[in-house]
């Protein structure tokens, strides 16, 4: 399959179709190479006006140097979040050229066996220099430079792109087309790009002339990071109304943005799974026409012998009904499976959401305990590894899912729908009514046995209000009993059971292959998953560098700082200085004691004089008693008109030692 995928993707191929060919003198792999001139030629452009903030001793003996040739970042993976569907749509363009590395047909020349790896290598880096001036104009901090460069950049792939699926659509595989449905998602990301580099050199030419207001460089701390560490301080809404889309398919959350890494990885993915299908629609459809043709061959090599004939004339019509029927299984399987896919593409992108906003609430339970904790280096490195690999499972993950499903299709089709058109539609309702009957029979006994042993060997609730018995064993001879005749045919039973396991258990772990997000191994050997590994250490990596409360908190020491360096340069002394100081220790004060008064379990946590626990502790309990005795009373008083009074503590004029007296 990966010869016939590579044939029918590859984009040096002139179209066959019939016997007639297709030459327009344009070769896409030589073009590919060709590119990697002028892609370095604005590598070297934009790292010279790129700055080094750093100055290194050969700028001063080079006086041209003047700190620039600085490092040019083509994108950022972990936090910057602008242009995202610009970079989006960049991996799109890539999409095509990403697919052939699945191949070996990306270089000229032939490598033995034991180079493939480096060839794969090679390829590799050949396709990330050739793209690599997309990415890098989008980012490059010289608007102007970055907008003229990338667009003639792009403009040279369309054209050359268009050009060679206009003039030569045919394919001897999808038929007069092939070219332009394969292609069309990589020219229709190339003329975003186009229309996008535009839009930012008109933008820096407004800016120039000063008709626009200079664009502010990426900060720390986003707006949408703020409004979201606003929600954590407010009491959430009760009796909020969901809609149907937001019960059951997707929760849109405005507090979160998905990074440049995950959107590009699923457009690839996307893009590649359209490829893929096509390619297996197309593989199949040759392998059974190939199937028909050896059966009818073999039919008349059989005519020429007499002894043979009468045995394969009662053989043909199983053949011809085989070869119907998985032809038309495979090609219905093939929507379910592409489908599949499809969904996990995007529920991967929910869970990435759900995953990350657990951990920034401090919830590690959904993972396994050895994981709670890893790595920094392998964290790290998994970011690098996550792209890649979710591609590579999302597109093998289809092949594995379609042909079990086929499997599954055979199955049903040979066991129910043929016995029914043939007649045997009674014959099957036995069947089914004999597995049906031993599945309940299990599954009941199993049943009663916990009936039996909750009605009679347990003891009674300790209280009226528990929710279950006590686990406490309650006529013990006749629970040995029990035991003694149940343990016969629990042998029997655990049988059918342990083939059941390792069914669902082959199932499910093929089924999810493709999810990276979920381990296909048993709890204790999840670090054997290489694919789970790489997903914990991706969204540890992300939590600890996109955490909203952290970068918060950042901003904030980040902006006390600046603003007592402006004091310290000022040549003015401030106003009242040690009322300033007083105030502001009163104010420390009293957001603590504000705070312990909301979360008293925080006081068992705070570093205290000398003294006995029990006195913290009772301490604790006072405060808490005391805290829900006034949260009763602020509720029986809402309606009192000094409840806007009692809600804005800030305004109170406090003063230390009150506060002290308080807090004491």
């Amino acid at each position: 399959m990966s010869l016939h995928f590579t044939k029918m993707i590859r984009l040096g191929d002139n179209g066959t179709l019939g016997n007639k060919t297709c030459d327009n003198g344009i070769s896409m792999h030589l073009f590919l190479h060709c590119s990697l001139v002028p892609a370095f030629f604005i590598f070297a452009v934009l790292s010279y006006l790129q700055r080094r903030v750093n100055h290194l001793a050969i700028d001063e003996k080079i006086s041209i140097l003047k700190g620039r040739f600085g490092i040019v970042v083509p994108l950022d993976f972990i936090g910057s979040l602008s242009n995202r569907w610009s970079y989006g749509f960049a991996f799109g363009a890539v999409s095509s050229s990403v697919m052939l590395l699945f191949s070996r047909e990306y270089l000229p020349f032939n490598v033995p066996t034991w180079a493939r790896a480096v060839v794969h290598l090679v390829g590799a880096l050949e396709v990330g220099l050739a793209y690599y001036p997309f990415f890098a104009c989008l980012s490059s901090p010289v608007r102007e430079a970055g907008a003229v460069l990338g667009f003639i950049y792009s403009l040279m792939w369309l054209i050359v792109s268009t050009w060679n699926t206009i003039s030569c659509p045919a394919g001897k595989v999808l038929g007069s087309f092939q070219k332009p449905i394969l292609q069309w998602p990589s020219i229709f990301c190339l003329t975003f790009l186009l229309g996008r580099f535009v839009h930012m050199l008109l933008k820096a030419i407004r800016i120039r002339m000063g008709l626009d207001a200079h664009e502010e460089t990426e900060q720390l701390f986003q707006t949408y990071q703020a409004k979201y560490v606003q929600t954590l301080l407010r009491r959430p809404p009760q009796g909020e109304i969901k809609n149907w889309i937001q019960r059951n398919i997707y929760d849109w959350d405005p507090y979160f943005r998905f990074p440049n890494r995950m959107i590009g990885t699923s457009i690839i993915s996307l893009i590649g799974l359209y490829m893929i299908t096509l390619a297996d629609h197309s593989l199949s459809s040759y392998v059974f026409d190939e199937l028909d043709k050896l059966r009818d061959s073999l039919a008349e090599l059989v005519s020429s012998c007499s002894q043979l004939e009468n045995q394969f004339a009662a053989l043909s019509p199983q053949l011809v009904e085989f070869s119907h029927v998985a032809r038309k299984t495979w090609f219905a399987t093939t929507f379910f499976a592409a489908f599949t896919s499809v969904t996990y593409t995007f529920h991967i992108l929910s869970c990435y959401r759900k995953h990350l906003k657990r951990l920034w609430a401090g919830q590690k339970g959904f993972l396994p305990e050895r994981f709670h904790n890893p790595s920094s280096a392998i964290s790290v490195a998994a970011i690098t590894r996550y792209s890649g690999w979710q591609i590579a499972f999302t597109l093998w993950g289809y092949i594995i899912v379609h042909f079990v499903q086929f499997l599954f299709a055979l199955l049903f089709v040979y066991g129910v729908v043929l016995p029914i058109q043939h007649g045997h539609g009674l014959k099957v309702l036995i069947n089914f009514g004999i597995v049906l009957g031993a599945i309940v029979l299990i599954i009941g006994l199993v049943i009663i046995q916990i009936i039996l042993v909750q009605i009679f060997f347990l003891q009674d609730k300790i209280s009226s209000t528990d929710s279950q018995k006590p686990l406490a064993i309650n006529n013990r001879k006749g629970f040995h009993n029990f035991n003694y005749f149940f343990f016969f045919y629990n042998v029997i039973m655990g049988l059918s059971n342990c083939v059941a396991r390792l069914l669902m258990s082959a199932i499910v772990g093929t089924w999810l292959v493709s999810r990276i997000d979920r381990t296909v191994m048993p709890r204790g050997y999840e670090p054997l998953d290489p694919g789970y590994n790489t997903w914990i250490g991706m969204i540890f990596a992300d939590h600890y560098h996109s955490n909203p409360v952290m970068i918060c908190f950042c901003h904030l020491v980040l902006a006390e700082r600046l603003e007592k360096q402006t004091r310290a340069l000022s040549p003015y002394p401030p106003f009242n200085s040690s009322l300033i100081a007083s105030s502001s220790r009163a104010r420390r004060r009293w957001l603590l004691l504000y705070t312990l008064v909301k979360n008293p379990k925080l006081i068992l946590h705070r570093k205290h004089q000398p003294s006995s626990c029990q006195d913290t502790a009772a301490r604790a309990w006072m405060l808490a008693s005391q805290v829900r005795a006034s949260e009763e009373n602020l509720r029986t008083a809402n309606s009192t008109p000094d409840r806007q009074a009692a809600e804005e503590p800030c305004h109170c004029d406090v003063e230390g030692a009150n506060v002290d007296e308080a807090m004491t």
